[in-house]
């Protein structure tokens, strides 16, 4: 049997649709030789630092920085991604082979390969690349599955990004909690400290500064005044036909009485 995992339940009914797989079962979908399931964002995380070390769980400036020789990966305590993952490892202990259909980015691969991970997978590996979820696109993407071993240095660099987040937000959390949040008061909250969220953070409390110690000042505007000139009269000249004027002229009720004035 052929596994096919992807990243949300509405990408794998597509999918389901496209191999055929159309009978619902308790978390995937399951006909013409494969099973589809699908995960629910992130199951897993990297591991909090009392997982690598007892004496990390005492916060302590004495501890830091943490550095653990080699990270792990634990699911995220949440029973309905529990439940699920379940499903996915008893779906991958037997299967033949299993197609990553995550989202085609480095995120989506670092999710379905910490899945893969902590399920243990042993069988052979290939990876659906698409962009798109029509089914012309997943049709042609299962036409043209690429080894799992070309999208390795994506898994690398999404695997260093949340290692990154993970020193600088574990880190510089606890540093900055037990400097200046007065963490021994009880009831006092951490503060949290991340890549993402404290720039974001700074760049509200500023601009609300900045609001806040608004002061009026006098400015300047620039005006001008010009005065508006008669544009010059344009002279016209009517050329007429000749034949075109006599006709008028012959057709005019006045013109006997204005033939005879012209008349020398």
């Amino acid at each position: 049997m052929i596994v096919c995992i992807a990243e949300k339940q509405s990408q794998a009914q597509n999918i389901a649709q496209v191999l055929g797989a159309t009978e619902p079962k308790q978390g995937y979908y399951e006909g013409n030789g494969y099973q589809v399931t699908w995960a629910m964002g992130h199951f897993c995380e990297l591991k909090y630092p009392e997982d690598y070390s007892p004496a990390w769980k005492h916060w302590s400036l004495g501890q830091l920085p943490m550095v653990p020789e080699r990270f792990g990966i634990r699911l995220i305590d949440s029973a309905s991604k529990q439940r699920q993952f379940g499903v996915i490892k008893q779906l991958i202990d037997r299967a033949d082979s299993i197609i990553n259909c995550g989202d085609a980015g480095q995120e989506g691969e670092l999710i379905q390969r910490w899945i893969m991970q902590k399920a243990g997978a042993k069988c052979p590996v290939q990876r659906l690349w698409v962009s798109s979820l029509t089914e012309e696109a997943i049709a042609e993407g299962f036409k043209h599955l690429l080894p799992q071993e070309e999208k390795q240095s994506l898994y690398e660099a999404g695997l260093c990004r949340a290692i990154g987040d993970w020193l600088l937000g574990m880190n510089a959390t606890r540093l900055y909690t037990l400097k200046y949040g007065g963490y021994r008061r009880q009831g006092q909250q951490p503060l949290s400290i991340g890549r993402v969220q404290t720039p974001t953070l700074a760049l509200i409390v500023n601009r609300q500064q900045e609001i806040e110690n608004f002061k009026p000042e006098d400015y300047w505007v620039l005006a001008t005044t010009t005065k508006k000139k008669k544009p010059p009269r344009r002279a016209t000249k009517r050329v007429r036909c000749a034949e075109a004027s006599r006709r008028r002229r012959k057709d005019a009720p006045h013109w006997p009485k204005l033939r005879e004035r012209r008349s020398p």
